[in-house]
């Protein structure tokens, strides 16, 4: 039974090696956690679990569960010990600058210690945070950056680059253009207004490109490219 007023949690376990995954090692590491959650009001309400990890790379449990916690509000993870986040000192601490980076609190169930915020008081520990964002930020304004290379490089080979398709360009658009054309001829001197258009497209039941009806601007856009 849940306990009233528990803070959600989810549990990290970690093997590495295949003797831990076929014997009891992510049992005793849940065991532990679990023991740890019931006595200290936490409830935990999902497990992640790597085997056969060693860089900070080689983590996809890991790293699915920070993508998780950053998108559901739970920001607590409880480890069995600090060894099963990682052994190696520099990947624990690179891990560890990762989720304190995204204000993520990780508690050591063995001792009950609060791990981040232990480290936060580490100037080394807290540097390793400043300079893997500052890694972080950098590898950011290189990807913004190529990309924006490669967008220039196919403009200037081709006069345009991707982004979003100009109405016509995707399957079926040509073919109400074609309609919206038809539809502005003159006819007795006279043309369809832009808003007659839309309005005949809207009781045709053409469908637009993002599901909402056609208006007078849209149309007018369109057959004045």
């Amino acid at each position: 039974m849940k306990p009233k007023n528990a803070i959600p949690v989810f549990a990290y376990l970690r093997v590495s090696s295949n003797g831990q995954v076929k014997g009891h090692g992510f049992q005793r590491q849940g065991e532990t956690i679990s023991a740890f959650a019931a006595e200290n009001g936490y409830t935990v309400t999902e497990t992640f679990r790597d085997a056969f990890t060693g860089t900070e790379a080689d983590r996809p449990e890991f790293n699915r569960m920070v993508a998780v916690i950053l998108g559901n509000g739970i920001n607590t993870i409880l480890v069995e010990s600090l060894d099963r986040l990682a052994r190696d000192v520099m990947v624990q601490s690179l891990l560890l600058a990762k989720l304190a980076q995204h204000s993520i609190t990780l508690i050591n169930c063995v001792t009950g210690e609060d791990v981040t915020a232990s480290m936060s008081e580490d100037p080394m520990r807290k540097a390793l945070i400043q300079i893997q964002s500052v890694f972080s930020e950098l590898e950011k304004s290189r990807l913004v950056s190529k990309l924006r290379r490669a967008r220039e490089a196919k403009k200037e080979a081709t006069g345009k680059c991707e982004g979003r398709k100009a109405y016509g360009e995707k399957p079926g658009e040509q073919e109400t253009i074609e309609l919206m054309r038809s539809l502005r001829r003159k006819r007795e001197g006279k043309r369809l207004s832009f808003a007659r258009i839309a309005e005949e497209l809207n009781t045709r039941q053409v469908p637009t490109r993002t599901g909402a009806r056609w208006h007078t601007t849209t149309v007018k856009n369109i057959l004045k490219r």
